[in-house]
């Protein structure tokens, strides 16, 4: 079994500054926001690493109801970041 490297704290740091575009599911995400998404992407590079993020980001959706599923779905597509699985708080993340 591999051990992930990537810390919750590096998946909330990364995606705070995308909660304004994920609570209004307005406009465009800040650059702030895609950079962060960018960096998790590039740190998330093994399978252990992508479910540990996945997991931290579902713990940390399930705290913020705002939420907008569709804003949460449409962030990879709006920061121009290509990932292989679907961004929503019912991804299974074991997978």
């Amino acid at each position: 079994m591999a051990e992930a490297t990537i810390t919750c704290q590096q998946v909330t740091s990364a995606l705070t500054p995308c909660l304004p575009y994920l609570t209004s599911g307005a406009g465009v995400p800040s650059q702030e926001c895609c950079t962060g998404v960018g960096n998790l992407q590039k740190l998330a590079q093994s399978t252990a690493d992508k479910q540990a993020a996945c997991n931290c980001a579902k713990e940390a959706a399930a705290r913020i109801p705002a939420i907008k599923e569709d804003a949460a779905a449409s962030l990879p597509a709006k920061c121009h970041i290509q990932v292989d699985f679907p961004i929503s708080k019912s991804t299974d993340c074991s997978k």
